[in-house]
């Protein structure tokens, strides 16, 4: 087993002194135009990240968040393919890596440790930054290359994609989960949990189940997915602590922040989905708990409330959280 330590702690002390001798209004202003950046809606053709000091402020100011959200879906493909580990893994466009520590600590209890890593990125800055910031953490190949329909990707057992394909044009979307679902044994897609990213993350779904993968989380099942386009949109949560160095550069108050995602995880091998997933924070009224749930296919979006007649089942219903599998896995 690999000593390196590997959790968001380690990632929090890499990223502490980041900011040191950074003027505060060039760190504040370099967030906002990134946060201009990444709200806007124009795919960018040249990378987001130009110089040292976009790239930490965007460390600063996204890769807690980042790191906590790509973790949570690869929770959610390890709940759903215990016995699997991948040996390598590709993060595509994964600029400071924030993907790839969440991979390095998902598997890093394992005997072989985790996962051979190669990142990849157009802005050489941000590779820079990342392999700094990992430095005596964990071990990655940080490789230059423009993210987009040209890119061909090595065989790898893990390809995650996290917050990238707002970036692109819709050709290269397609072209690039395509390309990720021939190179790799199991894919990972995260998006900001919004509309706009939840339709990229359902193009994705289709994309993946076209190329002949199945569907491991969120859903249910790799049928059609019954939210109707428009209305609603699916999305989860991931807690966010938040150092002081979060705080400064984001300007918030609170020790928390909760990263709204969106996600699809699938694979080539066999995998047992969750029966039913919770979609939306449980309602916890007075003797009852209110489920909404993605269920098998067929049976689409549905609410269930679980009350004390149910025994058991009551208590793991009230300790239910947004984006549990229902009812729980033993």
């Amino acid at each position: 087993m690999n000593a390196f330590p590997r959790t968001a702690d380690a990632l929090r002390s890499a990223l502490a002194g980041l900011l040191d001798g950074l003027p505060p209004t060039q760190a504040a202003q370099a967030v906002e135009r990134l946060i201009a950046t990444y709200r806007g809606t124009t795919p960018t053709d040249a990378p987001v990240l130009r110089d040292r000091s976009d790239v930490a402020a965007y460390a600063a100011y996204r890769m807690p968040a980042t790191f906590e959200a790509v973790r949570s879906a690869l929770d959610a493909l390890r709940a759903a393919a215990p016995g699997w580990r991948p040996g390598t893994h590709t993060d595509v466009g994964g600029g400071t890596g924030a993907a790839s520590w969440a991979v390095a600590e998902a598997w890093e209890d394992e005997p072989e440790g985790g996962p051979r890593t190669t990142v990849l990125d157009w802005a050489e800055p941000a590779l820079a930054l990342g392999r700094e910031l990992a430095a005596g953490t964990f071990e990655a190949e940080w490789r230059r290359a423009r993210i987009g329909a040209e890119l061909r990707l090595d065989d790898t057992d893990l390809v995650t994609v996290s917050y990238v394909l707002k970036e692109l044009t819709e050709a290269d979307r397609t072209a690039l989960v395509t390309e990720a679902a021939r190179a790799a044994a199991a894919v990972v897609i995260v998006e900001p949990g919004t509309p706009d990213g939840y339709e990229r993350i359902i193009a994705a779904r289709d994309a993946l189940i076209a190329a002949g993968l199945r569907i491991a989380a969120p859903c249910p099942h790799s049928g059609a997915c019954p939210i109707e386009p428009g209305r609603d949109w699916c999305h989860f949560a991931a807690r966010v602590s938040r150092s002081s160095l979060h705080r400064q550069v984001k300007g918030g108050s609170l020790a928390y922040e909760d990263e709204k995602f969106s996600y699809v995880a699938a694979t080539r091998f066999p995998v047992d989905p969750v029966p039913a997933r919770v979609t939306r924070k449980p309602q916890i009224r007075k003797g009852q708990v209110l489920l909404d749930l993605c269920g098998p296919e067929g049976e689409g979006l549905s609410r269930t409330t679980v009350t004390k007649r149910h025994g058991a089942l009551y208590k793991e219903a009230r300790d239910a959280e947004w984006g549990d599998a229902w009812p729980p896995r033993d």
